[in-house]
Formats: C-alpha cells, sequence, structure tokens
C-alpha cells in the first residue's frame, strides 16, 4: 500500500498526512476566523461608530491576530463591505420573501415590515451595522446603500397601483416614506433601545399607509393585532460554542479537535500523529488547554499510572466539533459553486 505524502511549511515531506485535508482544515479555520472578525466588526461599530473603528479595535474584540485580518480583508472598508453584505444578506433572506408573497400591497408591506423589525429584535447590532453605520463607514459603503434603499422606495411605491379616493403620491412619497421610517428607525438603534422593535409595527405601518390609501385607513392599522414572533438564536437557530470561550480556533487546534473526534480514546501519540503534531511537549500542552476549556476529558490513568491517556470529546468539544462540519459542507458549496 502507498503512503500518502504531504509538505510542511518548509517545503519538507511528512509521512501519512492527506495534503487535501489539510487544506480543508485551514479553509474551516478561516471560515470561521472570518466569521469572529465580522461579528467583532458589527460590536466595535456600535461602540465607536464605524468611522473610528480600527485594525486594532476589530482584532482584539475578535481575539485574532493582525496577520490572520489581513490573511482575510485588505484594510478595514472591505472588512466592513464583507460584514455589510453579510448583515444585508441575512436581513434580505428573511424581508424579501415575506414581501414577496401572493396578496395586496399593504398585506405584503406589513409581513416584510415584521420581518424587518423581528431581525432588529434579534440582532440589533447587525441592525446598527446595515441601517445606521453605513452613513459613517465611505463612499462604498453609501453607494451600497443607495442601492438597497432604491429598492425598498420601489417596493413602496408600489402602492401607487391599488391607491383610491383621488390620492396621487409620487415617487418622493415613497421617498419620504422610507425616510421617516428610516429615521425612527436610526433612532432607536443609536440610543440602544431595548424596546422591543415589533411593537413599532402598528405606528410605521400607519405612516406607510396614510398617503396611499388615507386618514382612515392609517387609523384602522394602529389597531391591527401585533403577531408575537419567537426570537431567533443567530447563526440559523445554533449557539456558538466558541462565544463563551477564552481561546483562538488554531490550524492546530481544529487538527487536534478533528483527531480525537475520528479516534475517541486515542492516546497523546496518536492524537500527535493524526494531527501532524509531532512534538510530544506541544501535542501534551495543547490537550491539557483544552482539556482545561471543557472541550476533551481524559479518560486513561495517564503516564505512570499503569495506562497511556484516553482522549475523548467533551460535549462542548462535540458542539465546536460540528460547527466546524458546517464550516465545512459550507466551504463545499462555495467551492462546487
Amino acid at each position: 500500500m502507498s503512503t500518502r505524502r504531504g509538505h510542511n511549511a518548509a517545503g519538507t515531506a511528512r509521512e501519512g498526512v492527506d495534503p487535501r485535508r489539510n487544506g480543508s482544515v485551514h479553509n474551516q479555520v478561516s471560515g470561521i476566523q472570518r466569521t469572529r472578525l465580522l461579528t467583532a466588526l458589527a460590536q466595535v461599530c456600535a461602540k465607536h461608530g464605524a468611522a473610528n473603528v480600527t485594525v486594532a479595535h476589530i482584532v482584539e474584540r475578535a481575539g485574532v491576530s493582525r496577520r490572520t485580518f489581513y490573511e482575510l480583508f485588505s484594510d478595514r472598508e472591505d472588512c466592513f463591505l464583507a460584514g455589510l453584505e453579510e448583515g444585508l444578506g441575512r436581513m434580505a433572506s428573511r424581508v424579501v420573501p415575506a414581501y414577496e408573497q401572493p396578496g395586496k400591497w399593504r398585506e405584503r408591506i406589513r409581513a416584510s415590515l415584521i420581518e424587518l423589525l423581528s431581525f432588529l429584535d434579534d440582532d440589533p447590532v447587525t441592525g446598527r451595522l446595515v441601517i445606521v453605520e453605513t452613513l459613517g463607514a465611505g463612499r462604498e459603503a453609501l453607494r451600497r446603500r443607495e442601492h438597497v434603499l432604491a429598492q425598498v422606495i420601489d417596493a413602496v411605491e408600489a402602492g401607487r397601483l391599488e391607491v383610491k379616493g383621488g390620492l396621487d403620491p409620487t415617487r418622493l412619497t415613497a421617498e419620504g416614506v422610507v425616510g421617516g421610517v428610516l429615521s425612527v428607525l436610526q433612532g432607536r438603534l443609536v440610543e440602544g433601545s431595548r424596546v422591543s422593535y415589533l411593537d413599532l409595527l402598528n405606528p410605521l405601518m400607519s405612516m406607510i399607509v396614510l398617503p396611499y390609501f388615507g386618514s382612515a385607513a392609517a387609523r384602522r392599522e394602529l389597531s391591527r393585532p401585533v403577531p408575537r414572533v419567537e426570537r431567533q438564536a443567530l447563526e440559523n437557530g445554533a449557539t456558538n460554542p466558541l462565544k463563551e470561550l477564552d481561546m483562538r480556533l488554531t490550524y492546530r487546534t481544529v487538527r487536534v479537535l478533528l483527531a480525537i473526534a475520528e479516534r475517541p480514546g486515542a492516546s497523546n501519540r496518536t492524537v500527535g500523529a493524526d494531527a501532524g503534531v509531532t512534538d510530544q511537549g506541544q501535542i501534551s500542552k495543547l490537550l491539557t488547554r483544552l482539556e482545561k476549556l471543557g472541550l476533551v476529558t481524559n479518560t486513561g490513568l495517564g503516564p505512570g499510572r499503569g495506562a497511556p491517556n484516553s482522549w475523548t470529546l467533551t460535549e462542548q468539544g462535540q458542539a465546536v466539533r460540528a460547527m466546524l462540519g458546517t464550516e465545512m459542507r459550507g466551504e463545499n458549496e462555495r467551492s462546487a459553486g
């Protein structure tokens, strides 16, 4: 049987390492670090304002190195634009399908507004990044903001097709309606209001309906029942198992966790061999740290006690491994696309 050969950073051959797996693990780590940086970006923008945020703010909050940052983004603006696109994408995935449902304009607007306000309740930090911080993030962010607002204005202006009673709203009417709604939301997001955004549904719908259907229809919007929408957890209903851990997810850490997941009960030497960490002192330190973090547990007696160490993942470690699997699937899908 032939032996697979990989290469280390110095270009020397190393036995038993699949280079395809090396690349896959690297992609997993990069994807997770990118997510941590974008999350940190939104958080520090909320604290300092986009115009005042530095790369140092972002990497300190994310717990990654400046080198890692510049491997993923060319500069602060590049990071902000990536965060903006990610936030807009998640927001649009909820708002757009609600608007595109069949039905009358007023009900479609109401359905999409429910999704927008629910999103802000679920993730006000990202909401602030998208709605507020784009104003101070540079020319390209403003251009992207104007492009999105033009689409929102188009959706509101579609109400003209159902207008009755002699009302004659114009494009400027839709611009004013959208501007008014944004002004209300921006104010709440800047002040960090803890009141549910969904409670604004009826007053905002009244503002939107007024120039298209008149005061009587606007008053009816104020008395409509407000749905109780269950709060959605971030990351599609899953919590981030790394959020509360004081650790940086490095290439070696991922390889060690994957090695233990694939071979529960493995010894230090076996884990090190599978993870490509040949220095027994290094693998021992890594395993000890992961054990202190609650990601792995040693069920063996250890050296000097009659049996080798025997490492398995804890429940928390399994959660991290599951997250790595999700990142891998996403990376494979992007590569296939």
